[in-house]
């Protein structure tokens, strides 16, 4: 099965049109000015930058949707690896107002959280931030604004990463937006999905709908599932969706070198997310509530696009 079916036509009437420039055209944009040109912006979306109690630098996209506001206010969407996925869930959820009529689903604000900077992954500060461990000392940010002082850990600050959203992105989200507080998810992928999974099980009511993609539940010998048990004991049940690739584990051979097959195959995705999905469904009260899918012809890199996609959905779809 190809991925991203409807793309398809997309991709080849535009390799159609630019088949048809004829060459009056094409000389007029080989001889555009440079200066012609003006930066791609993300529509109806604004972002910042600010420094965390921690000393942390941030960066926050929003997206609010050209709707009445609710009754109940606007139903919440916060991204991890802002920089890379906000773009993408700010046009699935401007998408998801166009079909409000017909769906009758409220489209949600869109919160990227992500990093200073250019990059679509910074990937010390998504460790430092995303991974569960031994609490360190995370006071001081160093001079150069950076955030990374001498002797700080370079992982296992998820749980202080979850005192920033929950203490300081919300309400900032909050007074700035009408926000219904009961309908509020969380996206993320990868080391992002571990830290859904994370605050899934140390703080499960902090969101309504948890959207973990590929999580990394291999992280430390599966560690995260050690707080398991104390989750299905709990009277707290948000909904779940877990969504790996099919092929995480077994890639097609030529698409990977021989050493990162070896790493991937130390860093088993499907069995443990199976396992997770089973215990869950298999307790009380849970059943109904979590959702599980193997995305076929996707491994780990781009599975994030159509896990975020079903996972919106997902979203939208809470009674």
């Amino acid at each position: 099965m190809k991925p991203f079916p409807a793309l398809y036509p997309l991709l080849c009437a535009l390799a159609l049109a630019a088949a048809s420039i004829s060459p009056a055209q094409a000389g007029a944009v080989a001889g555009a000015e440079t200066g012609a040109w003006a930066p791609v912006l993300v529509p109806a979306a604004r972002q910042f930058d600010l420094r965390a109690a921690s000393g942390h630098a941030y960066r926050l996209f929003v997206s609010r949707p050209a709707f009445p506001v609710p009754a109940n206010g606007f139903p919440v969407l916060y991204v991890l690896d802002g920089n890379a996925a906000f773009p993408v869930a700010a046009f699935l959820a401007r998408s998801a107002a166009s079909r409000s009529e017909v769906t009758g689903h409220v489209p949600p604000i869109v919160v990227g959280i992500g990093y200073p900077g250019d990059d679509d992954f910074d990937v010390p500060a998504r460790r430092r931030d995303y991974t569960p461990g031994t609490p360190g000392t995370f006071d001081a940010a160093d001079a150069d604004g950076s955030g990374a002082s001498e002797g700080e850990p370079s992982e296992g600050g998820a749980a202080r990463f979850l005192d920033f959203i929950e203490g300081e992105v919300k309400p900032l989200i909050e007074a700035a937006h009408p926000v219904d507080r009961s309908r509020q998810a969380i996206f993320g992928h990868s080391f992002g999905g571990l830290f859904v999974l994370h605050a899934l099980f140390t703080r499960p009511g902090s969101f309504s709908t948890f959207i973990a993609s590929s999580p990394s539940i291999w992280w430390q010998n599966k560690a995260l599932l050690g707080g398991l048990p104390a989750l299905l004991q709990g009277d707290v049940r948000p909904r779940v969706q877990i969504s790996v690739g099919a092929l995480e584990d077994d890639p097609p051979k030529g698409r990977y070198t021989p050493e990162m097959r070896a790493m991937i195959a130390s860093r088993s995705m499907l069995p443990p997310a199976r396992e997770l999905v089973a215990k869950l469904s298999e307790t009380p009260g849970w059943a109904n509530k979590v959702v599980y899918h193997e995305l076929p012809g996707e491994d780990h890199g781009p599975v994030w696009l159509p896990a975020l996609s079903r996972g919106l959905q997902f979203f939208l779809e809470q009674p």
